[in-house]
């Protein structure tokens, strides 16, 4: 995990901060992100990686033991049935860190979340 006291200037940055492990699937993570909002922007955001497309989409950071995936309430919301196995709270959901990530869930939640920010 990012210990420093500097933000990252980037995504690969903060990726790169991580054991190798974990690079792998914050990159799978990121690569599904792209994938369905590909005119997105990347940034850092509240010190994590940040997707921004017509305002943030979604954000997406790594912890010790999960995967922490911030889609906004209405993305959370709206997938509430698919995301029983996973712990949430308003605005979080978390995947845990030692479970394959549920890529083709992200991509559906990022591509409602472009619909929603293209209003």
């Amino acid at each position: 995990m990012k210990t420093a006291a500097t933000p990252p200037a980037n995504i690969d940055d903060y990726i790169a901060s991580f054991p190798q492990e974990v690079q792998v699937i914050l990159e799978k993570l990121r690569q599904a992100i792209r994938q369905a909002a590909p005119d997105a922007t990347e940034k850092i955001s509240y010190q994590m990686p940040t997707f921004f497309l017509n305002g943030n989409l979604v954000h997406f950071a790594a912890y010790k033991n999960h995967i922490g995936f911030y889609p906004a309430p209405s993305g959370i919301v709206a997938f509430q049935d698919e995301l029983t196995k996973y712990k949430t709270s308003k605005g979080a959901i978390q995947f845990p860190i030692n479970e394959p990530l549920p890529l083709a869930l992200v991509k559906k939640i990022v591509a409602f979340r472009v619909k929603e920010n293209s209003k």
